[in-house]
């Protein structure tokens, strides 16, 4: 099984290698050919990493068993932290908090301290990505990069996202935190109505998404008893209200990314930059006439 996952490795990166001579050549037909093929070779990694991960024990029932009772490193999990978000964040399929990527990953993967991945982490991880990611451009299979505002194209607070992913849903605009979360809940409840024996985290989970959803919680609404399809029922037709209207402002903040932003940018935010004609007043500036001043970021 290792074999085949460095096998598929090698794939991904010979793959991204020549995706990416396709686009300097502009020879689109060709780079969405290798790009479909791209995604199905990240699928099958997917699939692979998960079976080694089985085979390795780390998906074993351990309920709400501590970690040190688990014998594990780093979180309780045998796999490194940006092996664990990269699962969580695959699983959910839209951009997250870190808190949730620790609830799902020990929800569906085993047991994850929180404060294995924990904000403060995922923060440096993120600055690790991107300085890979600057100095090699695309020599890993994936990175760990930000959600972007579609205001400001600049890094959203406390969001973590996949490279892979289409820039549209990397952007967050004034609609994307309520479409992501119900999107999220259908990913969850419909991976949870697969797992045969649900341990208490994955049931927590499920409900706490239940709770914040008209009707997801059913007649009885009681903790623990949540069905995962009243779950997707609700989630997904709260989401169609709204679906429209966010995909049409991510669409036009992802075409304006790609006009103004650099690869590194469009994977990592705009970087804040003080633009020229302003005015300095007790440390602060104060724009003249009326530029646009970008947000601050970290």
């Amino acid at each position: 099984m290792a074999g085949s996952v460095e096998a598929l490795e090698r794939r991904i990166d010979a793959l991204r290698a020549e995706i990416r001579r396709s686009v300097v050549a502009r020879d689109t037909a060709r780079a969405k050919g290798l790009r479909a093929e791209l995604r199905a070779a990240e699928q099958e990694w997917e699939a692979a990493i998960t079976e080694l991960a089985e085979q390795a024990g780390d998906t074993g029932d351990t309920g709400d068993a501590p970690p040190a009772a688990a014998g594990r490193s780093s979180g309780g999990s045998l796999l490194p932290v940006r092996d664990q978000v990269h699962h969580a964040l695959t699983l959910l399929s839209v951009p997250a908090a870190p808190k949730l990527v620790a609830e799902v990953h020990a929800a569906f993967f085993g047991t994850a301290a929180a404060g294995a991945l924990a904000a403060g982490k995922l923060t440096h991880l993120r600055r690790d990505e991107k300085r890979s990611f600057s100095s090699a451009p695309y020599s890993r299979p994936y990175y760990l990069c930000a959600a972007l505002t579609a205001e400001h194209l600049a890094p959203a607070r406390g969001l973590v996202a996949v490279s892979t992913w289409p820039l549209e849903r990397r952007i967050v605009g004034p609609l994307s935190p309520r479409v992501d979360f119900l999107t999220a809940a259908v990913r969850v409840a419909e991976r949870a109505g697969t797992v045969p024996a649900r341990n208490a985290a994955l049931a927590r989970l499920v409900w706490r998404f239940a709770s914040n959803i008209p009707g997801a919680l059913g007649v009885a609404g009681q903790r623990g008893t949540v069905d995962p399809l009243t779950v997707i029922r609700a989630a997904e037709a709260e989401r169609a209200v709204h679906a429209d209207a966010d995909g049409a402002h991510r669409t036009a903040a992802a075409e304006r990314a790609r006009r103004q932003l650099d690869q590194v940018d469009q994977l990592f935010g705009n970087t804040l930059r003080t633009l020229p004609g302003t005015l300095t007043r007790r440390g602060g500036t104060m724009p003249r006439g009326n530029p646009t001043v970008q947000e601050k970021t970290a």
